[in-house]
């Protein structure tokens, strides 16, 4: 996974401005643990968070497996818990069951911890699965 997508190619134009988390990694991964104890994680920056656009029987699709229309993207890996990505990967998370505090997005399987600037848009699921 070294080649990263091109942002300029795959996302246009940046969206809303968001911001992540400004702790440092270790203040973070002691938080993480805390809040999800036994659940992998994940610290990224350079990330967007895709608000998908679906249709009504897409929405209750979602809902009804517990998840959110949300979906992550990130450039750049910091550090990831299982060693499941190398520093400096790109990641596309999975839909998130929950999003707390602005930087903890969680999937079933992961905790992504949000760093730094990003951004939030909307697109369809068509979109958001055929750029990765």
């Amino acid at each position: 996974m070294t080649d990263r997508p091109s942002g300029s190619e795959l996302f246009g134009d940046a969206g809303e401005p968001r911001q992540g988390s400004l702790d440092t990694h270790e203040i973070l991964i002691g938080l993480v643990q805390a809040l999800f104890p036994r659940k992998p994680y994940c610290l990224v920056e350079d990330w967007t968070i895709f608000n998908i656009d679906a249709t009504e029987e897409e929405q209750q699709k979602i809902q009804a497996a517990g998840q959110l229309p949300l979906i992550l993207f990130a450039h750049n890996v910091l550090f990831d818990s299982q060693r499941r990505f190398d520093v400096g990967d790109w990641v596309r998370s999975t839909f998130a069951v929950s999003f707390e505090e602005g930087f903890l997005f969680e999937t079933r399987n992961t905790v992504y911890v949000l760093k730094g600037p990003g951004h939030e848009k909307s697109a369809s699921l068509k979109t958001v699965f055929s750029f990765f």
